[in-house]
């Protein structure tokens, strides 16, 4: 049974998130349902590099597919596509050594999250609308408390469920440290642009430390409450929580891959 490598963008708005569930409509399920209605196969595995909530968006997730097939990748993309929403679109497939795995071959992830600083009749979907003016400095201040291997148990959920982590709810939670390899902002137009990377991201981690840069950047807290909040647990992060609308698994990274892609919005906002 060959194995292909599946690089696909998403909006995420209409969609509980990536991970099928029951009574619910995914990203992964319309794609399961699309690799059976083209392939006539029932007995096939369809895995993510990780997963995203809902309401959250992909310029380029990354799966494996097993599926038996005697379709050319290309061709079978297409096909696939044919059968799928318009908000999902498989860019490339091609075919793998089955010691390749979606997940557990990721050396790193980069999210980008879009902060409108203007309000926008065509972009709602895709930002988040911050009414106040944002400081860039005061937030570049702060941005650099996150860098490194930082304990960032307080910018999770109670149960440090990891996004990134397809493994049973039953299992023990993951560990909450994390390397944060780079965390750029910039402006765009009317987009304020927040480009983090790093090995893996816990569960609403990137919304939080968004959510914080932004309070911050408003004048409304000061850069040295990240590394206080990073350090002791506070309510405000939580309140403080970016919704999902501006956030963008924007690569998924293997070894060998090139690491210097320019930042760039997904959605462009004069």
């Amino acid at each position: 049974m060959p194995r292909f490598k599946l690089t696909i963008e998403y909006a995420g708005t209409r969609y509980s998130g990536w991970q099928i569930q029951k009574n619910a409509r995914t990203i992964q399920g319309e794609i399961d349902r699309a690799v059976r209605a083209v392939t006539a196969r029932k007995d096939f595995e369809l895995y993510g590099a990780g997963r995203t909530d809902a309401g959250v968006h992909a310029l380029a997730q990354v799966a494996h597919l097993d599926v038996s097939t005697t379709l050319p990748p290309d061709t079978l993309r297409r096909r696939i596509n044919d059968d799928l929403p318009a908000d999902i679109n498989i860019l490339s497939a091609v075919q793998v050594p089955h010691r390749f795995h979606a997940r557990h071959d990721a050396a790193g992830r980069r999210y980008l999250y879009q902060i409108a600083t203007r309000r926008t009749a065509f972009a709602k979907a895709y930002v988040w609308w911050v009414k106040d003016p944002l400081d860039l400095a005061r937030m570049r201040a702060a941005a650099g408390t996150f860098v490194g291997m930082r304990d960032f148990k307080s910018f999770t959920a109670l149960d440090a469920r990891d996004p990134d982590d397809d493994t049973d709810t039953g299992a023990p939670p993951p560990s909450t440290l994390v390397l944060v390899d780079r965390l750029e902002i910039a402006r765009d137009g009317s987009l304020v642009l927040i480009d983090i990377e790093g090995s893996h991201f816990l569960w609403k981690m990137v919304r939080r430390i968004v959510g914080v840069l932004a309070e911050i950047g408003r004048g409304a807290a000061e850069p040295g409450v990240a590394a206080q909040w990073l350090s002791e647990s506070s309510p405000a992060v939580t309140r403080l929580t970016a919704p999902p609308s501006g956030l963008f698994l924007e690569r998924v990274y293997y070894r060998g891959d090139r690491r210097d892609v320019p930042l760039r919005p997904a959605t462009p906002l004069a």
